[in-house]
């Protein structure tokens, strides 16, 4: 079993940035956490084929929570590998598949009350964007505590930043992959940006939860892997 992570680079208003989202190898068997910006799929399928192996053999699909740029491209490797089984959280999986309004949409929508004039305009393209994802039905829902992955993975309810985020913790590997629970912020494991958590005192206590777990590698989607 082995962890890989995909450092995927991007322009965003004239500035290089990355993402990291990780493979999972284990019994010959694929499994991505998380999948991007929306028409990110060509960058990770790029990405996969760099470290050796190819999305064609991809089995699962991990989404820790429900933010465009976690499941931005989830319906494009959905339809292009119909076998794939999503795995999700049954809270987050309401929002994926459309069953109900993301909450993301729903803090956006209360926001763009009280912003400035001058920034209503960027608002506004932001719901439109969140509007336009397209739904995913999930295969496979999780809670707290379930073994996933043969026994090797272990769901870890991280709510704060959504209220059904979760990070996954690998035992055997001494590993933790965050998703949103964690960023890597200048080699420090901190609460990702507050101004987008719904709940920041879940948050940090989802940060307290992780950190006790005191694995030797955190895998954070946003500044990449630390090693303690």
């Amino acid at each position: 079993m082995e962890i890989i992570e995909l450092p995927i680079e991007f322009e965003f208003n004239g500035q290089k940035n990355f993402i990291y989202p990780s493979l999972v190898l284990l019994k010959d068997e694929l499994t991505l956490v998380d999948t991007g910006y929306p028409n990110f799929i060509g960058l990770i399928e790029n990405e996969i084929i760099r470290t050796g192996y190819n999305a064609k053999n991809l089995t699962n699909i991990i989404v820790t929570h429900y933010d465009d740029d976690h499941i931005g491209s989830l319906y494009d490797f959905k339809e292009k590998y119909p076998w794939v089984n999503i795995i999700a959280s049954e809270t987050e999986s309401k929002y994926i598949s459309g069953e109900m309004k993301s909450e993301r949409l729903l803090q956006a929508e209360e926001m763009l009350k009280s912003m400035p004039n001058e920034e209503k305009e960027f608002g506004k393209r932001f719901i439109q964007h969140l509007k336009n994802l397209k739904h995913v039905s999930i295969d496979e829902k999780v809670h707290d505590g379930d073994m996933i992955l043969y026994n090797n993975c272990r769901i870890i309810a991280t709510p704060g930043h959504t209220s059904g985020h979760i990070s996954l913790y690998f035992p055997k590997l001494n590993s933790v992959i965050t998703g949103d629970a964690a960023v890597n912020e200048n080699y420090k494991l901190v609460v990702a940006n507050p101004n987008y958590c719904l709940n920041v005192e879940q948050a940090e206590r989802s940060l307290i939860k992780i950190k006790n777990l005191r694995a030797e590698n955190y895998y954070c989607y946003h500044g990449g892997k630390i090693i303690l």
